[in-house]
């Protein structure tokens, strides 16, 4: 049987989500012993998880023959005293990923229009093919959104803007003012989508909420995978105002966030202690890795968040070099960026390998 002939055709062009290599798997392909990887390739706190987050994630696992909450009562009440606005003003998600296809799901329709930058992540793109529509790419500029190029490129037929502060690849970000105004000027028509994963290690992050109380359509995106460490549950969420919440909350799967993920999420947010260690910790990395991609007269691009675009040469020849010598990071040929890799802050012993690794390698 042929079962692509079943299916629609949109799904047989549809790009795959390439995510960094797992530790286990470099290890079986090269005979690597795991336990010598260093895996700086998908923004992961390199501390592991929230202290809290883990206690309270293992004593949830005592009810886990019960269904998680469905509403998601504690962590949207959590995330309410963190952020200052009410509990229906959030819609938590399997991962932010999960935010952002629900906005698919809610506004973009076959010949509909995202803007977005390039590059930006990947996933708005997928997202805008996956629901027939049409991605509209403006390319940055010094590396930033071009907030004005990017205005230009709406059109009628644009539902969605796609604003990643700070950016992945590239880890620059957009500063409040101008961002209040972008949003501000836009038409009725389209929903601005502000996506802040890597918000937590800005010294202060921009405040949208003002444009949220002036009812504007915007939503922002947050997530526990970065800072707090908690990747492997996958718990992100939006923000914006209740009836934007409640359109997304109609399209939500049930039972979406499972009861660990939960729970580690609401203990997380109390772990302030954590997170600041985390920030300071990521800035230093951030001064260590720079200073040693300058010794080695690299090119590099200026980051606010916790990973670093480095120019190389041929992209993925280095990473392949890294790899054999128990190095994961990631190789930049899907954002169009070949001559470069990203690599994320990890430790200072982490990083100080990773400089030495890529010494031999060049």
């Amino acid at each position: 049987m042929n079962i692509e002939a079943l299916a629609k055709p949109s799904v047989l062009t549809q790009p795959v989500y390439e995510p960094g290599k797992p530790i286990e798997y470099v290890a079986r392909e090269l005979g690597l012993d795991p336990a010598g990887i260093v895996k700086l390739a998908s923004n992961e706190n390199p501390f592991g998880p929230s202290p809290l987050g883990l206690a309270a994630a293992q004593r949830a696992l005592l009810d886990g023959a019960l269904y998680p909450d469905g509403g998601c009562f504690e962590l949207r009440q959590a995330l309410a005293g963190l952020r200052g606005l009410e509990a229906d003003q959030f819609v938590i998600g399997n991962g932010s990923n999960e935010i952002i296809e629900l906005l698919g799901h809610a506004f973009v329709g076959p010949g509909d229009e995202v803007v977005m930058a390039s590059p930006a992540f990947v996933v708005y793109k997928l997202v805008t093919l996956l629901f027939g529509g049409r991605a509209v790419e403006v390319p940055l500029r010094d590396w930033r959104h071009d907030l004005g190029a990017m205005a230009a490129a709406i059109g009628p037929r644009t539902k969605l803007v796609c604003v990643c502060t700070p950016n992945n690849p590239t880890g620059t970000a957009n500063e409040e003012a101008e961002l209040l105004a972008f949003v501000r000027a836009l038409p009725p028509h389209v929903v601005c989508v502000i996506d802040e994963a890597y918000a937590e290690y800005l010294p202060q992050a921009p405040d949208i909420r003002p444009l949220i109380r002036e009812g504007r359509p915007v939503v922002g995106l947050r997530t526990f995978s970065k800072i707090y460490g908690l990747a492997s549950l996958r718990v992100g969420y939006g923000y914006a105002s209740p009836e934007l919440c409640r359109l997304l909350n109609r399209l939500r799967q049930p039972f979406n966030v499972n009861a660990i993920a939960q729970a580690a999420a609401v203990a997380a947010i109390g772990d302030e202690a954590f997170t600041r260690r985390c920030a300071a910790a990521n800035a230093a990395g951030l001064a260590q890795l720079g200073a040693g991609f300058g010794s080695m007269g690299l090119e590099t691009v200026p980051s606010v968040a916790n990973f670093q675009l480095v120019r190389v040469g041929d992209g993925m020849s280095v990473f392949g070099k890294l790899q054999k010598q128990g190095m994961i990071v990631r190789p930049m040929n899907s954002y169009g960026l070949k001559e470069w890799i990203r690599v994320s802050v990890g430790s200072e012993t982490q990083n100080r390998r990773l400089l030495e690794s890529l010494n031999r390698a060049l």
